[in-house]
C-alpha cells in the first residue's frame, strides 16, 4: 500500500493507459457481416449497398451497385436512403472503421437492418470478389 501511495502518479498513468488500450475492444461496433455473408445477402435481393468512402476512393474502385455517400455528408444526405428503410443496408468503407460509425448513425435515424462489411473493401478484394470502377 505504501508503494501505491508513494507512486500514485505512476500507478494512475498505468491504470489510464490500460483503460485506453481496452477501450477499442470494449466499444460497441454494431452489426457486422463478412464478405461471404454480404454476397449471400446481395444474391437474395432486398439489399442496398452504401459506400461511405470519399468520392475519389469510390472512383478508384467499388462494389457493383453501391451508392456513394461519404461519411462526412451522411447526416445531410440520409434522406436519399429513405426508400431503403425496409431493406438490409450494407455499409462499406475501406477497412470497416468508417462503416461502423455510419451504421450507428443510420440506426439512430431509424434504419433497423443496417450492418457493416467486416474488413471493408480490403476484405472484399482479398476474398477475390469483383470491384468495378
Amino acid at each position: 500500500m505504501k508503494f501505491i501511495l508513494d507512486n500514485i502518479f505512476i500507478v494512475a498513468i498505468a491504470v489510464v493507459s490500460g483503460g485506453a488500450l481496452l477501450w477499442p475492444a470494449l466499444a460497441p461496433k454494431g452489426r457486422r457481416a463478412t464478405a461471404l455473408q454480404v454476397t449471400q445477402l446481395i444474391n437474395r435481393g432486398k439489399t442496398t449497398l452504401l459506400d461511405v468512402r470519399s468520392a475519389d476512393e469510390f472512383a478508384a474502385g467499388h462494389v457493383r451497385d453501391a451508392k456513394n455517400i461519404p461519411l462526412a455528408d451522411l447526416g445531410n444526405r440520409i434522406g436519399e436512403l429513405e426508400k431503403s428503410k425496409g431493406r438490409t443496408l450494407v455499409v462499406i468503407c475501406q477497412s470497416g472503421a468508417r462503416s461502423d460509425k455510419a451504421v450507428r448513425q443510420l440506426k439512430a435515424a431509424g434504419f433497423e437492418d443496417a450492418l457493416s462489411l467486416e474488413g471493408g473493401l480490403t476484405a472484399w478484394t482479398a476474398a477475390g470478389l469483383p470491384v468495378t470502377k
